[in-house]
């Protein structure tokens, strides 16, 4: 076989949303954490209306972080994207590929992927091992888009979104030390009654947490953190608690000329089929107002502390 041959990975499938609906799935890559379960977080490095630079953080099934970057060049008027990673990708020296959107009637749409590849090292068994993870990626993705796109309407309703701030007169470094140290908060925050935390890749966080809330209902919840030093902390809960299908969010630090603004942001998506778990007759309302006051309620608690701590140290 070949030096460098170039390899195909394609799929596709038929989903009951318009055209611009599932695009806009595709193109809005600050949202994928929430709705694709293995990816954590995503930062746009380089953004124009018709391309972008994207950096990637997922995690695998074996509770790994795979961290990539890819250039993207969006054409919503084709439907199309075309992606392109920068650098090795595992036993492959190149990958890209393209998403083609198509509308087959008012309410929908095809989707396909094109997955082109080469290998750092031509060998037969390797290639196909790589084609049949990227198509089984690719219907995973597929379930997602589908899902994202068919209830965008409903997930408008279900999925609470919203940030908090403080100001704090000391170190970015001390500020972020205190919560980056998530393994010393049962000693530190109240409602954190225990957790345990492996790091074995610097900066790369597993932790299993119980928390209690103030109306006494306690969680278990198992969580993978992204740690960007004395930028931004970023989390995704891979347990959620049983009101939730996913939450995710980040504290971020800017500094200041006078000290620090510490942000704490939380995005939860209400599972309605268990609004009962808040008492019978709970609404998505009741849900978003428990939501909006628990989750504000326990990470201010946190920047409280980490105020606290930061201008003592500062003083």
């Amino acid at each position: 076989m070949p030096e460098n041959q170039t390899h195909v990975a394609s799929a596709e499938c038929t989903v009951a949303a318009p055209a611009d609906a599932v695009f806009a799935v595709l193109a809005e890559v600050e949202k994928w954490p929430q709705f694709f379960p293995s990816m954590v977080h995503t930062e746009y490095l380089e953004r124009t209306e018709t391309s972008d630079r994207v950096e990637y953080w997922a995690v695998t099934p074996q509770e790994a972080i795979r961290h990539w970057i890819a250039r993207r060049e969006l054409d919503q008027d084709a439907g199309r994207i075309t992606f392109t990673q920068e650098g090795a990708v595992g036993p492959l020296a190149r990958l890209g590929g393209t998403w083609q959107v198509t509308a087959t009637g008012p309410g929908s749409t095809v989707v396909s992927s094109k997955h082109e590849y080469t290998l750092a090292e031509e060998d037969p068994a390797v290639a196909e091992r790589a084609k049949a993870d990227l198509e089984r990626n690719s219907g995973v993705q597929f379930a997602v888009i589908k899902d994202t796109a068919q209830r965008r309407e409903e997930l408008a309703e279900l999925v609470i979104s919203f940030a908090d701030e403080l100001f704090i007169a000391g170190s970015v470094e001390d500020c972020y030390a205190v919560l980056y140290e998530a393994d010393k908060w049962p000693d530190r925050f109240p409602h954190v009654t225990s957790l345990e935390m492996t790091e074995d890749v610097p900066n790369f966080q597993f932790f299993d947490m119980g928390t209690k809330s103030a109306d006494g209902s306690t969680h278990q919840m198992r969580s993978v953190r992204i740690c960007l030093p004395y930028r931004k902390i970023v989390y995704k809960q891979l347990k959620t608690p049983p009101l939730l299908a996913a939450h995710t969010g980040h504290w971020s630090f800017t500094e200041t000329p006078e000290g620090v603004i510490a942000q704490t942001r939380h995005a939860a998506t209400i599972r309605r089929d268990r609004l009962h778990v808040l008492g019978e007759g709970t609404t998505v309302a009741d849900a978003r107002r428990y939501l909006r006051k628990v989750l504000s309620a326990n990470s201010m608690a946190n920047l409280v502390f980490t105020k606290d701590y930061a201008e003592r140290r500062a003083e």
